[in-house]
């Protein structure tokens, strides 16, 4: 009888518990709604914007922009609301609760994060959704267009193709990724070793910071321009909008695919690929690609390597330069068609030949299933030797996908500190492990997970070393996650070293003195530095340039930080003169 009314008890108690965290629960979340009508405009209300789950529209609006579908199950966390902001005051008055009432907030332009980290959490949250506001004004005269976070490529690349045939902007050839995220990681595509990425050809932007206030290149200084080109905006404020330069392109290009098998020599094409893909031309760029087939000879599994160009020239100067370059391919004038730049875009995502080109306007995504992805920087060719081992493996795993985008060209001549993107000369390519599933369930995602991470633990002999590079845009959080904790430095110490070399350091710096508070973040945000550390950096408490033993140990009192961990901080400061 005792343990029954025990039992009882214990059971009237979480009852309890859980009706008083839904209580408080609830009373935030009115507390915030309530917050969001005090701080609108009445030109601009936000109730307009706002959807909670007791909205219709709730899961259409949330689910629209999920462009993984690993994220997209009845068990994935979900947003206490959504505000879709089609004004700048939405966004201030997002910040302005959010902070007030410690809801955290996501912000998503496209939502092809790979991690899904623009629009899932652990914790509470609220996603800022940007798609409303995508305006694109292009000033042919200037070169130049602003073009706001919500826009996607493809509306990007369709709208200057309406005012000119002979300019574009290097970016990528994924129509439906939204400006906002790609610009602010670096944003690479096919006209890269020509004109660079496009956090190259960025010149001025508008954000909303800490404070809620709207500022420009000019107002918001060098630092933090240089910092949200490449660093990831999302750590430093929310991106309205970027002015980007404009670049020019012939009226006509030319592009070609062509594939080969093992059986068909691509072995040793894919080893002269190798020697020439950042040496040639920088008018031409030309993507290897790499996955399993079966074999047409044989019957059995294979690799099949694909080659997929584009050229800002004529086919019959394209052929002369492949002759002399990479004759192994044996490019015919039959492999090659000619068309104009924004065609090119559509051939690149394969679209058939003829597509009318206001598919790039489509923000569908052409396919939409689970996937994984990772990266990896190469400085030397792998040798043939090398790459057999390497087909084995991928004809054992199956499924994963190889990438290689060639280098060189500007790549090569921009400074790596020129922008955060640190990966500049000394690269022959970058990898892109690809791998996508359509089964449901943690199982199938953990199966095909598993593989890409072998093939990638593979590939460690072959790529980059000290750190073992990383591409920002294509997030992995493999690399590490932070839970922006007492330790949250050293934490995104783990990743950020690969994403950003050198750069991490003076990110962090420029992270501590616009956001001290840390109110920007995510799994893979910019850290702060530690609060002891920063008032070194910042508040100049150092004049006599004591000893940093001692700072170590006041920050390892308030901080949490062991002993073994001095190292770390050491070498933070290194660069730093503590003046």
């Amino acid at each position: 009888m005792g343990t029954s009314s025990s039992s009882m008890l214990s059971l009237l108690s979480i009852i309890l518990l859980l009706s008083l965290s839904w209580a408080a629960s609830n009373s935030v979340h009115e507390a915030f709604l309530q917050c969001l009508s005090t701080h609108s405009q009445s030109s601009h209300p936000i109730s307009a914007v706002l959807y909670t789950p007791d909205n219709s529209s709730y899961s259409s609006v949330l689910e629209s922009y999920i462009r993984n579908l690993r994220f997209n199950t009845s068990t994935t966390p979900k947003p206490r609301l959504i505000i879709t902001a089609t004004h700048e005051s939405h966004i201030k008055a997002a910040i302005i609760c959010s902070k007030t009432h410690g809801l955290q907030m996501k912000i998503r332009s496209g939502g092809h994060d790979f991690e899904g980290v623009s629009y899932v959490s652990d914790v509470p949250f609220f996603i800022l959704d940007m798609f409303n506001l995508r305006s694109i004004s292009v000033d042919i005269e200037d070169e130049s267009a602003w073009v706001q976070a919500g826009a996607t490529l493809g509306e990007i690349y369709y709208r200057i193709a309406e005012k000119s045939k002979t300019h574009g902007f290097p970016a990528g050839v994924c129509p439906t990724v939204g400006a906002g995220g790609y610009f602010s990681g670096g944003g690479y595509g096919n006209l890269m070793r020509k004109y660079g990425l496009s956090v190259d050809n960025i010149v001025d932007a508008e954000l909303v910071d800490v404070n809620g206030r709207l500022l420009n290149r000019k107002s918001m200084g060098e630092d933090l321009f240089w910092a949200i080109r490449g660093g990831g905006g999302a750590s430093y404020g929310v991106i309205v909008s970027y002015k980007i330069k404009l670049v020019q392109v012939p009226a006509t290009v030319t592009v070609f695919r062509v594939a080969r098998t093992l059986e068909q020599n691509a072995t040793n094409i894919v080893y002269q690929w190798q020697q020439v893909a950042d040496k040639v031309d920088d008018d031409l760029f030309i993507r290897l690609i790499m996955d399993v087939v079966n074999s047409s000879w044989s019957g059995k599994k294979t690799v099949r390597a694909t080659f997929l160009s584009l050229f800002l020239g004529s086919s019959e100067r394209l052929l002369s330069i492949m002759n002399t370059s990479l004759p192994e391919l044996g490019l015919q004038s039959s492999d090659c068609t000619e068309m104009s730049w924004v065609e090119s875009v559509l051939f690149w995502t394969n679209f058939d030949i003829g597509t009318p080109v206001e598919a790039l306007l489509d923000r569908s995504p052409q396919v939409l299933t689970h996937l994984k992805r990772k990266s990896d920087y190469l400085k030397e060719p792998i040798p043939k030797a090398g790459l057999e081992g390497i087909w084995k493996k991928m004809i054992e795993l199956q499924t994963p996908i190889l990438t290689f985008n060639p280098y060189g060209g500007k790549m090569a001549e921009i400074s790596p500190s020129a922008t955060p993107f640190p990966h500049r000369a000394g690269n022959l390519c970058k990898i892109h492990y690809a791998t996508n599933w359509g089964e449901e369930g943690s199982e199938a995602a953990e199966r095909y997970t598993n593989l890409i991470r072998r093939l990638y633990s593979y590939m460690t002999p072959f790529v980059s070393k000290s750190p073992r590079e990383a591409y920002f845009n294509y997030r992995d959080l493999d690399l590490g996650i932070n839970h922006n904790g007492k330790n949250s430095y050293l934490a995104g110490r783990v990743y950020g070293i690969k994403y950003f070399k050198k750069n991490f350091n003076r990110l962090v710096r420029i992270k501590t003195k616009v956001d001290p508070g840390n109110f920007f973040r995510n799994e893979q945000s910019i850290p702060t530095l530690p609060y002891h550390l920063f008032h070194i950096q910042f508040d100049h408490v150092c004049p006599y340039k004591m000893s940093l033993a001692y700072y170590f140990m006041r920050a390892e009192e308030t901080c949490g930080f062991s002993v073994d961990q001095e190292t770390e901080l050491q070498r933070f400061f290194s660069p730093i003169a503590l003046d």
